[in-house]
């Protein structure tokens, strides 16, 4: 048996367009879908929320935790879901979902980090010790929550610019009094 049939040679004599400067995952990431002031919303909601989470990190000692630990929970759950949809929007994970799918789950995980980003900054800024590291958490807490409000209220605003498909006007044949 000749084991050409079974093995294919491993080195390819013309190398497909993946090869090259744009290999590997970078080929799959792309920007196109966010443009401008969406672009850059979120990734500064990625890196403020990144910027509090680590702030609070800092944090060695606290005399009412309460708070520190829900804004520890809520900056790093904001930071994992504004990367989550950072990575939907630019890989081809978008071309497989449902586009409309993917703007409702970001409209809805928007609204729902930034309310509750606000209340959990809120209440740390309530019951912290005055550290610089939990003032810097703080005042990112605070920024990271108003860029994701921010973020919504574009969002409605661009949902109520789009055109509303109209419903089509019933057409009678015969007389309602019939």
């Amino acid at each position: 048996m000749e084991n050409g049939a079974v093995y294919r040679s491993t080195t390819e004599a013309h190398p497909g367009p993946a090869r090259g400067a744009r290999s590997g995952l970078v080929a799959y990431f792309n920007l196109r879908r966010l443009k401008g002031t969406r672009l850059i919303i979120k990734l500064l909601q990625l890196v403020l929320s990144l910027l509090a989470f680590i702030c609070e990190e800092v944090v060695s000692q606290c005399t009412l935790c309460g708070g520190l630990y829900f804004f520890e929970f809520v900056s790093c759950s904001a930071f994992l879901l504004s990367l989550l949809m950072l990575i939907v929007y630019c890989t081809p994970v978008y071309d497989k979902v449902d586009p409309a799918k993917v703007k409702s789950s970001d409209f809805y995980i928007t609204v729902g980090t930034g309310l509750v980003f606000l209340v959990a900054s809120i209440f740390f800024a309530l019951t912290h010790d005055s550290t610089p590291a939990e003032l810097a958490a703080i005042v990112f807490g605070f920024l990271a929550s108003f860029v994701f409000l921010s973020d919504f209220f574009l969002m409605v605003y661009e949902k109520r610019k789009e055109p509303r498909p109209r419903k089509p006007e019933a057409t009678v044949s015969e007389p309602l009094n019939a």
